[in-house]
């Protein structure tokens, strides 16, 4: 079981499917990108750059996230690919302290996930 929690927490540290949560509007979802954007203290060319890669990775993660036929571990290898096209474009982006706040932001979201997950 902790092998197995360990799994989840590593691949989803890799990208932003957790900050990028269901989002039941486009207006929501605009507010979600944005609060990350204040969080990261992004300067206007980061969030330039920053901002269309979460977009367009958000609804791919929601796809992974809301298909019922994949295991959680299907799941999990499936974000992690999808991740791993963004994070180097992500690295490249922010600053250092910025990609630590990210991954910190990254992996609070994992453990609100999964304690939502056991709960429901």
């Amino acid at each position: 079981m902790k092998t197995y929690i360990q799994l989840i927490a590593l691949a989803l540290c890799f990208g932003t499917c957790v900050l990028l949560a269901p989002a039941s509007s486009a207006q929501n979802r605009g507010a979600k990108l944005q609060a990350i954007s204040q969080q990261l203290n992004l300067t206007p060319q980061q969030k330039a750059k920053v901002l269309p890669i979460l977009a367009d990775e958000a609804p791919k993660v929601e796809a992974v996230k809301n298909n019922s036929s994949l295991s959680g571990i299907q799941k999990v290898q499936q974000l992690r690919a999808i991740h791993q096209q963004t994070d180097p474009q992500m690295k490249a982006i922010l600053s250092a302290a910025q990609y630590q706040k990210l991954q910190a932001i990254r992996q609070e979201a994992i453990r609100e996930a999964m304690q939502k997950r056991r709960a429901g």
